[in-house]
């Protein structure tokens, strides 16, 4: 596995000035268009791609910006960010999801120790980092895949702001209840990743590690009976629970993202506290089948390879199937939170990885 290609994303004024393009944490494709997203606001941002002759694609322009407070209801409304950290698209929908995570404040430059200890004991809760959101997407005018608030009988709607997020349903879970009032850099819950595969919806998290072990989640979203904008879970099996945990040996890394590729799962790994590396993209096969497993070992993953990180920067934390018409091998397509300068250009782009998974580094 190689880092192919850089590829560059354009974004507006706007998005530069509330830095969402030095701080992505999430990307999918869906056709020509590249939906991806920030973890410091409560928006989507959709990109179009560029390709040269030979359907190699080039980069990204055309950069629209899609407010979630617009589509549903946020908790705590639209100024507060809603750091969503994983998309995912199915049947016409585009499901956006928040880490669902506590977070400790950090110390600032030049604080007097009295004042850095009382940071540190600080821990936050913001409302719109616990839901989940599933979005119609419709086609636009010009062509090109857009999402709105309703199309006929399918409604914009959310889950969480209701005692009913996913922390909530683990209030009583045997393995994940004692992290819930940790905040996610301390190893607590932190989601980080989201795929789509029929009515099921697998949510990978970047912490808590158990012994180890990284977790995922696995629901089954519907419309809530009483409310169009809302959404319930079903059941997930023949037992009536409305989840199901799966454990990962990722060699004692977290997922950073997930992406489904046929009945695959593609998993982008990465530490779960504060580190850079190692970042790794590993295959679960046969990971959205019926008979999948629920503790799986490493030796029933593939390691397909591992990603440049860098020191403070270049975190991977969003991958994708890039969809090219010039046909050979599987690539995805990697973006950085906390970009190096390197990544950054001087018209305000910022450079993604294009990485061929069928190719092997000299």
């Amino acid at each position: 596995m190689i880092v192919e290609r850089r590829v560059v994303l354009r974004f507006g004024q706007d998005s530069r000035d509330a830095e969402t393009h030095t701080n992505l944490s999430a990307v999918r494709q869906d056709g020509r268009c590249l939906w991806t997203a920030g973890d410091e606001t409560a928006t989507i941002e959709r990109l179009t791609a560029e390709s040269d002759a030979d359907g190699r694609v080039t980069g990204f322009d055309g950069h629209r910006t899609v407010a979630l407070a617009d589509l549903v209801p946020l908790p705590a409304g639209p100024d507060e960010e809603a750091d969503i950290e994983g998309l995912a698209r199915s049947n016409g929908w585009l499901w956006a999801i928040g880490s669902h995570s506590l977070k400790r404040k950090k110390i600032k430059p030049g604080q007097s120790p009295e004042k850095a200890r009382k940071r540190l004991a600080k821990v936050v809760r913001e409302e719109n980092r616990f839901i989940l959101a599933r979005l119609p997407l419709v086609t636009g005018p010009d062509g090109l895949p857009q999402v709105v608030a309703a199309d006929g009988h399918r409604t914009a709607a959310v889950l969480g702001g209701h005692g009913d997020s996913i922390t909530d349903l683990l209030a009583d879970d045997p393995h994940l209840a004692p992290f819930l009032a940790i905040p996610s850099k301390d190893n607590g819950i932190d989601i980080e990743g989201i795929a789509a595969h029929g009515d099921r919806l697998y949510i990978g998290l970047r912490g808590p590690v158990l012994r180890g072990w990284a977790v995922l989640i696995e629901i089954r979203p519907e419309e809530h009976p009483d409310d169009p904008r809302r959404l319930r879970l079903r059941p997930v099996g023949d037992g009536g629970a409305l989840y199901r945990t799966r454990f990962l040996d990722l060699g004692g890394l977290g997922i950073r993202d997930l992406c489904p590729h046929g009945d695959d799962l593609l998993v982008l790994t990465g530490p779960s506290m504060g580190l850079d590396g190692p970042v790794r993209v590993v295959r679960w096969p046969g990971a959205v089948t019926e008979d999948a497993a629920d503790i799986v070992a490493a030796g029933d993953l593939e390691v397909l390879g591992d990603l440049p990180y860098g020191d403070g920067d270049d975190h991977a934390e969003g991958i994708a199937v890039l969809d090219e018409s010039n046909g050979t091998g599987t690539r995805v397509l990697v973006v950085y939170d906390s970009p190096s300068p390197e990544r950054l250009t001087a018209d305000g782009g910022v450079l993604a990885d294009v990485v061929n998974l069928g190719a092997k580094a000299p």
